[in-house]
């Protein structure tokens, strides 16, 4: 299946119309529309229809889709941009324009003129904000469809021709004894919040294409080609199979191949998640999207274009969001029924009155039975929700990025946790320290002068151990040397010290006490990373880092089995390091020395067992699985990769506040229900009533009424929405 970006969906329903149309086009197999990506997949039968032949079809939609890219990506994101912006300045122009309006209406209709003001005040709102609403309702209804563009339209159209046929022929209605009321104000408010809506939503779906962005990212455009000994700047699009790069300190590693010269410091927590650098030597392969820390080496390239390991990631993302099925709008399902049902209800209503000679009754009963039926509530009903239970959200550390998430959150029936940065700090601290003969205080500022001169993780870790006790280096160091993949050598009074791993130690043939010795396998089972303090005669201290549990970790996970989630970990370190850390949490089921797509892979066999997913990671490595899995969770401290793939952000950084979040969104989809509830209720109580089914009694609803109504509805949604302030 092809994938394209397809522009022009505004809601759901849209994206079930265009899947529709192209999934009746000859020559087109399987289709699937995904309006949370704005992605369409389309798998193609016969090569006589092209991109220009879908087109035409999706055309008389005003939808249209355009082929990926690498530039495609930024040109969509410009479009997103753009359309964006341009439904902001929408909301800002109608809010400007529908505050006068409402107070006028509300507060000040006795004034001269008024409803010719209100006239004037409700049309820039019309051409400014709602136009687009009464296009879109019009392509619906060519291939007879209908949405909450086609609610909105009716509504708002049916009460705005009312109004102003009211304005300036009064006297008509006059004549027959009813009072022509106007709803200028109806009109202006809703087609505001409705935008309102639009826009919350625009904001937060961008998400989706904002992981691929950072992806694409790390894709460098230029290369450092090595020809005849001779460096030439070429665009990394001509490099073949073979060429020969230079690679230098600071750069991304440009395409996937192997060193032929030269040794390396490599950052692949891209790909692995863990903070470790990885030596690299002549032989070893390495992969595109990594960071050269230390060291220069040549690349002969063996893996390019779509085949890096990094083009492999992008694809597994973008395949994970447009195969995820959005869940349909509730508003859209209604609306899809809701809107045929009123148009006949008006016709009948009409024709009804019109039959017994009452042609003035019908028209204002019809026009009432239209009126009602606005959705004013339910433009209200989400988005104040919405707005709330996200506010209420931030205050407590969590940034909910992709609204559709909420429902699936109540859903979850497993949780896979990364475990670098997820689980664990994410950083290497060290919690071993033996002493030969016992520290003192002069060998401990001499390690940590040398440690200063390091930029490794390892050493920045050694130096922050030492900064908190408030030992600083007071000699300088001479002489210094950096070993790649090995450590460091510095002369500090007069004496050399080495700094490293066992293998330096072998190498300067320096010995190890069989204390120091016993006390360094014990640190090497439990899962640290060793480092040797020497002189050229003897091992001074063996120190052993870790990456540290968080402090509610074990907490958290013990609260969310307690809740019945089947826990999983996942992580690219070391078996040894796996089973510590999952045994020190109380995860039974991990898996170890695993890849990118390893966790997506994992992610889609607990789906294909019918199980709801959330992934929590912060690396790269993690953003396919975030992005495949039901719900997505980064923490705040991961990659901006992670960040934009996923559906919720914890600022804090903290498992805990899973638990906090589930709450949050049960309350907020209860709101939103009930607020839904409440927005048709009195439209199925009223509409009959406005079509005169109460005449016999003498009941007949007045226009007027309905706007009313109307507004006791909006009114009864805010204050529902407000609800959630109340959460702790």
């Amino acid at each position: 299946m092809e994938i394209y970006n397809i522009e022009g969906l505004s809601c759901a329903s849209c994206a079930a119309s265009a899947q529709k149309i192209l999934g009746r086009t000859k020559g087109v197999g399987n289709v699937r529309v995904n309006y949370a990506t704005k992605t369409a997949a389309i798998a193609v039968e016969q090569e006589t229809i092209g991109l220009d032949g879908l087109n035409d079809r999706l055309s008389k939609l005003g939808f249209k889709l355009y082929p990926k890219s690498r530039t495609a990506h930024k040109e969509r994101q410009e479009r997103e941009q753009k359309a964006l912006h341009t439904l902001k300045m929408q909301l800002i122009r109608g809010s400007i324009f529908v505050l006068p309006l409402f107070v006028i209406a509300m507060f000040m209709p006795e004034i001269p003129n008024a409803n010719f003001i209100m006239f004037g005040l409700t049309l820039p709102i019309l051409w400014w904000s709602g136009r687009h609403f009464f296009s879109s309702a019009f392509k619906q209804a060519t291939v007879l469809k209908a949405n909450m563009d086609t609610l909105v339209a009716l509504g708002t159209g049916t009460a705005f021709l009312f109004s102003t046929f009211n304005t300036f022929f009064p006297f008509v209605l006059e004549s027959y004894g009813i009072i022509p009321h106007v709803y200028f104000e109806a009109v202006g408010v809703l087609l505001v919040f409705v935008l309102l809506g639009k826009y919350l939503e625009a904001k937060a779906s961008r998400q989706t294409s904002s992981a691929i962005e950072a992806l694409l990212a790390m894709q460098v455009p230029t290369v450092q080609l090595l020809e005849e000994g001779v460096e030439k700047k070429m665009p990394i699009e001509v490099i073949q199979l073979g060429d020969v790069l230079k690679i230098r300190p600071g750069d991304v590693i440009p395409l996937d191949g192997k060193i032929i010269e030269g040794t390396a410091h490599l950052d692949e927590s891209m790909l692995t998640g863990e903070s470790k650098w990885i030596s690299k030597r002549m032989g070893d392969e390495v992969l595109a999207g990594t960071i050269l820390q230390q060291g220069s080496f040549l690349l002969e390239v063996t893996r390019g274009g779509e085949d890096t390991v990094l083009a492999q990631i992008i694809t597994l993302v973008e395949q994970a969001q447009s195969t995820q099925v959005p869940i349909q709008k509730l508003v859209d399902k209604i609306a899809a029924v809701f809107v045929p049902v009123v148009i006949l209800i008006a016709l009948m209503t009409f024709v009804f009155w019109l039959t017994n000679g009452l042609w003035v009754e019908g028209l204002v009963n019809a026009v009432a039975v239209l009126v009602v039926a606005c959705p004013c509530a339910l433009g209200l009903a989400t988005p104040t929700a919405i707005t709330i239970g996200i506010g209420e959200a931030a205050k407590r550390g969590i940034l909910i990025r992709n609204i559709e998430s909420l429902e699936r959150i109540s859903k979850i029936d497993a949780i896979v946790l990364d475990k670098t940065g997820t689980i664990t700090e994410g950083k290497p601290e060290i919690t071993q320290m033996d002493w030969k003969a016992g520290s003192t205080r002069d060998l401990e500022e001499t390690l940590l002068a040398l440690e200063n001169e390091s930029e490794h993780p390892i050493a920045q870790a050694i130096v922050h151990y030492y900064e908190k006790k408030g030992i600083t280096a007071k000699e300088p160091v001479h002489n210094f040397a950096n070993y790649t993949g090995l450590g460091l050598k510095g002369t500090v009074k007069g004496v050399d010290y080495w700094l490293g791993n066992k293998q330096l130690m072998e190498q300067e043939q320096i010995s190890i006490a069989p204390s120091l010795q016993k006390n360094a396998q014990k640190y090497e089972q439990e899962g640290c990373t060793l480092v040797f303090f020497a002189t050229k005669n003897a091992v001074l201290a063996v120190l052993g880092l870790n990456d540290v549990i968080k402090e509610r970790s074990a907490e958290a996970i013990f609260l969310l089995k307690k809740e019945g989630k089947k826990i999983y970990m996942l992580t690219g370190d070391n078996e040894g390091t796996a089973r510590r850390v999952a045994k020190k949490v109380g995860i039974q089921n991990y898996q170890a020395n695993v890849m990118p797509q390893d966790k997506i892979a994992f992610v889609q066999e607990l789906q294909q067992r019918k199980e709801k997913v959330m992934m929590v990671g912060d690396g790269v490595n993690d953003a396919p699985a975030l992005a495949q899995a039901d719900v997505g969770i980064a923490m705040n401290n991961g990659t901006s990769v992670a960040i934009e793939s996923a559906d919720v952000v914890l600022r804090n950084n903290d498992l805990e506040q899973l638990g906090t979040l589930a709450n949050i969104a049960s309350d907020m989809l209860r709101i939103i229900r009930q607020n839904l509830f409440w927005a048709f209720i009195y439209n199925i109580i009223l509409i009959p009533v406005a079509a005169g089914i109460l005449y016999p009694w003498g009941i007949l609803l007045n226009p007027m009424v309905a706007g009313g109504a109307m507004a006791l509805s909006s009114v009864f949604v805010v204050m529902n929405s407000l609800r959630l302030k109340q959460y702790k």
